[in-house]
């Protein structure tokens, strides 16, 4: 019987579905250790489609996987975009094509040249494609499509890795960035601005992850890097692919792992620089008809069970971690993937009949398995991979080898949904001590989660961050230290800290921040688009306000870096040790032990307590390490430390 069977009666009456992901999974690995050499050799699809250099015969080889294409011709710069240089059919869908050397030794398409796919389909159109493994994508301003682009600098120029990697967090906080706003100018930001300006602040902040957002090539902008177009291709608005691994070479010096926002659950439906119509059909790479779409995303969706579709997704793994350095994974969209319906119009409350039957996708489940198995072949000492998933689909954080998915921790999306809706439906003296507690504390055994307060979802404009939603318009005039104080901002600083630190110590066994919350960023982030007047007034993040000393911002940081400092003295958040001791609705009080701390909060809005009796483990005295209400956070210093 497998581990998780044995840990969780409540799975057996389920054990055939679960054993149908299962069997499928060893199934595709037996297949590829028989046709392939074993998973990681199929996952190198990289070195045999795209360009290739054949040195010995000085030529280069081109190569693109186009099943149901009749002509296929390669066109750029190189050739002023003529169809001069056709494709032979390789055989197997694979379209293939020799570019010798000039006389003089140039290369026949020279490096930093554009790029792309000329194809007539099977029913005798002709369209233009960027190609499905191109290195890197520009962006034609005239048109605003994307352009493939042969990326092949010399060695003199290639950025070569420095440091190794850090060693997998026990303690895992998690700093979520997009290296595009990440800085205080209005403009898109680069990858060396990220290097030289955030990634020291990460680290002074106390966190040792960085996930970042938009890596992979995404034609809209505004996206926020989840309608991809070239999966291979890191966004060049922020520069070079080896600038890009420079900053993520710099964050390895640092001792900060790097995960990579990672968009396997759909892709962009743009047909001429992205691959949803790669060959000209609805189902190359993605299922045909209304199965290849998520309506709710404007996205084509991916057909997990096709042999070629299933190489390049964890050739496209391998490649991120390997040629770039990433430690590992933020899978989005996880939910959408788990399910047929991709959760839409369901509301799981942990039943177990919710998740298991007809509407359960096993060429998902089978797919995010072999993921998982891969990613720890590569970096079994240091690899991270986290799902987003709301559902709460049981198994998913267990080890592929005792029947789960493989992650090793699960976004705990209920907390930010919960402090959402209480700072929108109720006021603070009617929050449920219990109901935070439960909230916090609702997780699978033996399935590790990521908690936090706010992300990038309620930072986006049409919502608000938690800091907006505690003080609002006040933060336009009462956040001087100069200026009259206002109790609401004073309360809205009180509250900001607390929720952050209870998530933190009650929420999970790893904690995320998104850029620019540390100090309780103001409004709300916008990409620009028609509406704003391609503004990028609100697509950036403001960290000049927390160096402002007049300013009450620096509060905020100054409470988040401390927080984080106990965190990294204490290392609670993996402790096992996890006891609510305390739940106190008349006196807005709760209690718990993590680890070697006793944390208690008063979420009274009028009521300080003295003398409070408290029990705890610990046969010995106690002293206060961390407090919300001294004077260098913007407290009252209401504690006697004694």
């Amino acid at each position: 019987m497998l581990p998780i069977f044995k840990d969780d009666p409540g799975l057996c009456p389920h054990e055939g579905h679960i054993m149908q992901r299962i069997n499928a999974y060893r199934g595709w690995k037996e297949e590829l250790n028989k046709a392939e050499g074993g998973i990681e050799k199929f996952a190198e699809g990289y070195k045999i489609f795209g360009f290739h250099r054949v040195e010995a015969e000085k030529k280069w080889t081109f190569t693109e996987w186009l099943p149901k294409a009749k002509q296929v011709f390669l066109v750029g710069e190189f050739n002023n975009w003529e169809n001069t240089h056709p494709l032979r059919s390789g055989g197997f869908g694979r379209w293939v094509i020799d570019l010798p050397d000039k006389p003089d030794g140039s290369w026949m398409v020279p490096h930093r040249s554009q790029i792309r796919l000329r194809l007539e389909s099977e029913y005798g159109q002709w369209c233009d494609r960027v190609s499905a493994w191109a290195k890197l994508a520009w962006q034609d301003h005239t048109t605003n499509l994307f352009n493939g682009v042969m990326w092949e600098p010399p060695a003199s120029e290639r950025y070569t890795m420095k440091f190794p990697r850090p060693p997998r967090p026990t303690n895992l906080k998690v700093y979520e960035a997009h290296a595009g706003i990440s800085g205080v100018d209005p403009k898109v930001h680069t990858y060396l601005e990220f290097k030289d300006e955030v990634l020291p602040r990460i680290k002074r902040l106390g966190y040792n992850a960085v996930q970042l957002m938009a890596v992979a090539e995404h034609a809209h902008y505004g996206s926020f890097g989840y309608h991809v177009t070239s999966f291979f291709a890191p966004s060049s608005r922020s520069g070079t692919p080896d600038e890009l691994k420079e900053m993520i070479d710099a964050a390895h010096a640092h001792g900060i792992i790097v995960l990579m926002d990672l968009v396997h659950a759909h892709m962009s439906s743009n047909q001429i620089d992205g691959i949803a119509s790669m060959d000209g059909t609805d189902h190359c790479y993605t299922h045909g008809g209304a199965k290849g779409k998520q309506e709710q995303w404007d996205s084509s969706l991916f057909d997990y069970n096709k042999y070629e579709v299933l190489r390049f997704l964890l050739s496209n793994i391998r490649w991120w971690l390997e040629e770039y350095g990433f430690d590992g994974f933020r899978f989005d969209g996880v939910t959408s993937m788990l399910y047929h319906s991709h959760g839409i119009g369901k509301g799981y409350s942990g039943g177990y009949h919710e998740y298991f039957g007809l509407d359960a996708d096993i060429e998902s489940h089978t797919y995010l398995m072999l993921a998982n198995y891969l990613i720890k072949r590569l970096l079994p000492k240091t690899s991270v991979t986290v799902a987003e998933d709301v559902s709460g689909m049981p198994t998913l954080c267990r080890p592929v080898e005792e029947g789960g998915f493989g992650f090793d921790y699960r976004l705990s999306m209920a907390v930010p949904d919960m402090w959402i809706k209480m700072l929108k439906e109720q006021s603070d003296d009617e929050w449920c001590m219990g109901h935070i507690s439960h909230t916090l504390q609702n997780r699978r055994w033996k399935e590790p989660c990521i908690a936090y307060a706010e992300s990038h979802d309620q930072a986006i404009v049409g919502d608000k961050t938690i800091a907006f939603w505690l003080m609002d318009a006040e933060m336009y005039t009462h956040m001087s230290t100069l200026g009259p104080d206002s109790h609401i901002v004073d309360r809205g600083l009180a509250l900001h800290k607390m929720i952050r630190l209870v998530t933190l110590g009650l929420g999970g066994e790893g904690y995320l921040n998104f850029v620019g919350n540390e100090f309780g960023h103001p409004e709300w982030l916008d990409f620009p688009t028609e509406l704003n007047g391609w503004s990028y007034q609100h697509a950036r993040r403001r960290f000049d306000l927390p160096e402002m000393d007049h300013l009450k911002y620096k509060y905020f940081e100054a409470f988040d870096e401390l927080m984080q400092a106990l965190e990294n003295r204490f290392k609670f958040v993996n402790s096992p040790h996890q006891f609510c001791s305390r739940k106190e609705e008349g006196d807005k009080v709760l209690v718990f032990e993590r680890g070697d701390c006793l944390f208690v909060f008063n979420f009274h809005p009028c009521n300080s307590y003295t003398d409070y009796r408290i029990g705890h483990t610990w046969n010995e005295g106690l002293r206060i390490v961390l407090d919300s209400d001294e004077g260098r956070f913007g407290g009252h210093h209401r504690l006697d430390w004694g």
